[in-house]
Order: C-alpha cells, then structure tokens, then sequence
C-alpha cells in the first residue's frame, strides 16, 4: 500500500488505536474502495447496510447445506457483508452523513448476521451424528448449546462495542457513546403516530444500552464523578491518562468483535465441524471476556477514587 492511499485509508477510521491489524490491511482498503463506488452514484450510507444485512443473513443459510461449494459460497458472501459493514461507515464519515439510524442499523447487522448463522448451523446439526464415537444424534442439545452461545456472544459484542466508544470518547475520536437515560426520554417524546417505527426502535435500543451499562457499574460511576466535577467535560489530562491505562484492552476488545469469530467459523466450517464454534464462544470467548471486564473495571474503580 502506498503512503497515499494509507493517508486516504486512515481518514476513513474512527480512531486509528481501534482498529484491527487485519482491517487496517485488508477490511479498510477493501471497505474504501466499496465506499467510493457507493458514494460516486449517491447512495446512502444506510442502504450499504441494509445490503450486508441480507447478505450476512445469506451467508448463514449457506452453511445449512453441508457441501463445500456451499461452506465456500456462505465464506464469500460473508466477507462482502463485512467489507460493505465497514464500507457503510467509512462512506459516513466521508460525506458527513452519520446519523443514529445508521448506527443503531450497523449494530442491528451483525446481530442479524450472527443470529442466521447460529439457526442455520443449528438445524444443519440437528439430525448429524455427535463427535468422538458417541451413538447419538445432537437433536435438540445443539440448539440448547447454541442459545447459549448466542447469549453470551451478545453480551460480549457488546461489551467490546461499548469499551470501544468509551476509548474513543476519553480519546476525543468519533464516539458513539449513547446514555440510555437520554434515549428514554427521547423515545418517551416521539410521538407514535407520526414516527412509531422509531420509538419501538428506540424502545430497543435503550433496553441494549442499559445492558451495557449494567455490564460497567464501575464505569457508571466514574462517569458520574466525571460530570459532576467537569459537568460532563473530560480534561485532556485526564483523557489521556485514562486511554494509556486501558490501550493494553483494546487487544481483547478487538478479538471480542467479528474477525477473530470469523476465521474460527470459516476454520470449523472447512473441516466440517461447525459445532466446534459454540464450544469456542462459550468458553474461550467468554474467558477473554471476564478478563476484559475485570481489567476495565479496576482501572475505572481507581480513577473514580483519585477524583
């Protein structure tokens, strides 16, 4: 990659400290030049979106047929979901056209994504025979098994979601930081006749910012002290400080998001044992997960002490 296309590269990130290795090689150039192709016939951030929603959907009923042209189809077609994932924000911040709707809708598309591919493995697996000899179909213990992958994977996109717009808003970068607080009122003076699509959208919404919050009382409270003292102003000190403290997280926040998820699912699925995914999810993802919160949390705890 040349210095100039890097430079066009990174105009395009939310914050250069967020971004994965493999997205700033590869997702991001990719994602640009989806981005310019869009943006040149005048579409709208959103629509990218709504487009990787039916082909991310389409990826996962792919991978309810067991062959390998099939397994290799679903492949693709969830990686071009997730180069017009990117390509929908990096377009946003091009044309300056970010607005909540798209943010709420680009949330919405991986959990649409994830959620077919989970169904579709699941039923896939439902009739196959259980791994290490054992005489006996998954039936109806694949989908116990993955409900409960699906449970902690929200909660763990989540998590990382929300640590990383606490980055970016300590590091004064393109935050999308919601307080579900702000969005109950909003959605208490929308009114239903005129825009009902939104105030059941916003219903949801704040329900899965609250979540976030409940995952972060340590955070809460830091944020609380924070506008009590500088009414809801970050000193740049303090900023930084608090950024340099949780830099080292960004690592497991990063893995916490798709593309690790992705090439485990793309490994299980070319070896045919698409069960071996919901084992990751529940234990190895979830083990990053206590870790990451742990190590938020304290660094909260004791800034919340120091103020």
């Amino acid at each position: 990659m040349t210095e100039k296309k890097k430079r066009a590269v990174e105009a395009t990130f939310k914050s250069k400290d967020t971004e994965e290795w493999l997205d700033i090689w590869f997702t991001r150039p990719i994602g640009l030049v989806f981005a310019k192709a869009f943006g040149y016939f005048g579409i709208h951030p959103n629509v990218i979106t709504i487009i990787s929603i039916f082909l991310g959907a389409f990826a996962g009923f792919c991978w309810w047929h067991p062959t390998m042209g099939w397994t290799l189809l679903g492949i693709g077609m969830l990686m071009l979901a997730n180069f017009l994932d990117s390509a929908d924000g990096q377009l946003a911040r091009m044309t300056g056209k970010k607005t909540l709707w798209g943010r709420l809708l680009d949330g919405f598309a991986g959990d649409v994504w994830f959620f077919f591919i989970y169904v579709f493995i699941a039923w896939r697996l439902t009739l196959e025979q259980m791994p290490f000899g054992i005489d006996h179909v998954w039936g109806i213990w694949i989908w116990v098994i993955m409900l409960v992958s699906m449970v902690f994977h929200s909660r763990q996109a989540g998590l990382a979601d929300y640590y990383r717009n606490i980055y970016l808003l300590f590091h004064g970068d393109h935050s999308e930081l919601n307080d579900s607080r702000e969005l109950s009122a909003e959605q208490k003076s929308t009114p239903w006749r005129e825009r009902w699509f939104w105030k059941i959208w916003l219903f949801f919404y704040q329900g899965y910012t609250r979540t976030q919050e409940g995952m972060t009382p340590r955070f809460q409270k830091f944020r609380a002290a924070l506008r009590e003292k500088y009414a809801g102003e970050i000193p740049a000190e303090l900023g930084k400080e608090f950024c340099s403290r949780t830099y080292h997280l960004l690592k497991w926040t990063n893995i916490s998001t798709f593309n690790t998820r992705a090439i485990v699912l793309y490994i299980v699925l070319l070896l045919g044992q698409p069960w071996i995914y919901f084992v990751f999810e529940i234990i190895v993802m979830n083990i990053i997960f206590i870790g990451m919160k742990a190590g938020h949390e304290r660094v909260c705890r004791d800034m919340t002490e120091r103020i």
